[in-house]
């Protein structure tokens, strides 16, 4: 049986579905070359899916029902043929998506749903062709719009408001759903370190009372970075905390460089590093298949109370980060220069002092090893909340 193909986005239409959470993608394959390439889905039973493309950079998207991925390890890790890698996880609540890196800009030249040969369930499978730039343009999703964020983000510097009676925390566990952030080998994700630190750290602050703690995710889901900043606007968040962790692709360098190091807010990067870890993590939305935003310039400081409130803000975080440094630095391991900044978009907080913590290196052998124990995560929630602590104590005063 095989299902109509309609629109430019394509869409695959089924009838009779069970429920969406009861189907299972098994396993995914890539076979071709550079001017054509087959990438097949194998799921326990039929779902609508929504195919289309992107540009800058190049990219196919596979959006489908509440679908649980039971893949290998390593799927998606490489490429064949034009695809270069993909990945796939949840990219928002009861919405799964695959997002496939090519190689050139491509056409969908076929898309069909069909019943496994000899088998249960049902094959999806595309077929990519090599096309190029100008015929590809934006891609058949161009125009989308970026449905998924709850709503536009706004200048919270007009929406100043007196300090909690309780502070606010918000806890930010980095990337997650169909962005898995940087990767140990085949085993381990940044988005499940973090989650987990994060869960800790939320533990470990609820227990010492006195704050009101919240995260922007608390399971495996996509959130758009737009809807990171919106959540801590909403909560009237007094300071911000994003975790995370990098990965090297020089293996040489992966060898030595390892530790943990605090980013802070600043329009130049203090050096290469730290713009190089802007550039990845503001990446994440592209990543996850989102268009670029095209009104960033809405989160841009726009009057001489903003940059007064952006100045004072900028001072906080920074008497935050030399404070967690000092706290970390205790129990941790931390990296030679562990104090950094540059622009990462979560931190664009006009009000809320912020900072972005690299937790580690999952490509040095012995961060990840570390990363993956309980004990570790303890301890890092207890420096992050003793730091916490002595911020808050001093602005009391």
């Amino acid at each position: 049986m095989m299902w109509a193909l309609v629109a430019i986005v394509l869409a695959i239409v089924v009838s009779a579905l069970p429920a969406a959470a009861s189907v299972v993608a098994t396993d995914a394959k890539v076979e071709g070359d550079r001017d054509e390439t087959v990438f097949s889905l194998t799921l326990s039973a039929g779902v609508p899916a929504e195919v289309f493309t992107l540009a800058n950079p190049y990219r196919v998207i596979i959006d489908m029902p509440d679908v649980s991925f039971r893949l290998t390890a390593d799927a998606g890790h490489s490429g064949v043929g034009l695809v270069k890698a993909f990945r796939y996880g949840l990219f928002a609540p009861r919405k799964s998506r695959i997002v496939m890196d090519t190689e050139l800009p491509v056409v969908i030249a076929r898309a069909e749903m069909i019943n496994v040969p000899e088998g249960e369930g049902v094959q999806l499978n595309l077929l990519l062709r090599a096309t190029d730039a100008a015929t590809f343009g934006t891609g058949t999703g161009g125009a989308r719009k970026r449905a998924m964020s709850r709503s536009r983000p706004v200048d919270d510097a007009e929406a100043v408001h007196p300090r909690n009676a309780q502070p606010v925390i918000v806890i930010d566990p980095g990337h997650g759903g169909v962005d898995p952030g940087a990767l140990g080998g085949s085993e381990i994700y940044e988005k499940s370190v973090v989650l987990e630190v994060a869960k800790q750290l939320h533990r470990e602050l609820t227990k010492r009372g006195g704050y009101q703690t919240f995260m922007t995710r608390t399971d495996d889901v996509f959130v758009s970075l737009d809807d990171r900043l919106m959540f801590s606007s909403e909560k009237k968040a007094d300071l911000f905390i994003s975790l995370h962790a990098d990965a090297l692709a020089d293996t040489d360098s992966a060898k030595y460089v390892r530790g943990a190091t605090v980013y802070t807010l600043s329009e130049r990067a203090s050096d290469a590093m730290a713009r190089r870890m802007a550039e990845k993590e503001n990446s994440a939305d592209a990543v996850a298949g989102l268009n670029p935003d095209e009104s960033e310039g809405a989160f841009e400081v726009r009057s001489i109370l903003a940059d007064l409130l952006k100045r004072e803000t900028a001072n906080f975080s920074a008497d935050f980060s030399s404070t967690l440094v000092g706290e970390m630095r205790q129990k941790l391991r931390l990296a030679r220069s562990p104090q950094r900044s540059a622009a990462f978009k979560v931190l664009k907080q006009t009000r809320t002092p912020s900072v972005l913590i690299e937790l580690g290196y999952l490509s040095n052998t012995e961060d990840k090893k570390m990363m993956q124990s309980q004990k570790w995560r303890e301890s890092v929630s207890v420096s992050i909340a003793d730091a916490v602590d002595a911020f808050f104590e001093r602005r009391s005063h």
